[in-house]
């Protein structure tokens, strides 16, 4: 792959489990992989449950926001990892989607979190291995 892939994650809030996997894109990829989150009915802040566990992580999310999802986002990108976002989810033929089906962290206590989170950083590396094989 010559030009750097790029990858969309959607969750509805954009609040837990997209943000996560957001920053554990970014940190392992390391400037590898275009990474950009939204959701289909974006929250006021990231919930701070997730932003506590991914810091246990040396990830930082304290600068993001959620922001909602547009086609732009959806046709820009090479994967669409859904998240629970259902038929809110634009669809463009040609396009890479997985749907994760992951808990939802809102309301859910530290362990519950950290378990979502561990989750999704097996299937970020997964990912990135097949977007990267030759240097994951």
């Amino acid at each position: 792959m010559t030009a750097k892939p790029s990858v969309l994650f959607v969750c509805v809030h954009n609040a837990g489990r997209s943000q996560m996997a957001a920053g554990y894109l970014m940190h392992l990829g390391a400037g590898r992989v275009d990474v950009l989150s939204a959701g289909s009915e974006p929250a006021d802040h990231v919930n701070p449950v997730a932003v506590e566990v991914m810091r246990e992580e040396g990830i930082d999310l304290t600068a993001e926001q959620p922001k909602v999802l547009t086609t732009e986002a959806v046709q820009g990108s090479d994967v669409v990892v859904t998240m629970g976002c259902g038929d809110a989810c634009p669809f463009f033929p040609g396009k890479r989607y997985e749907d994760w089906q992951l808990d939802d962290p809102a309301g859910q206590d530290l362990d519950a979190v950290r378990r979502i989170r561990d989750d999704i950083r097996g299937r970020v590396e997964r990912l990135l291995a097949e977007l990267l094989p030759e240097k994951a």
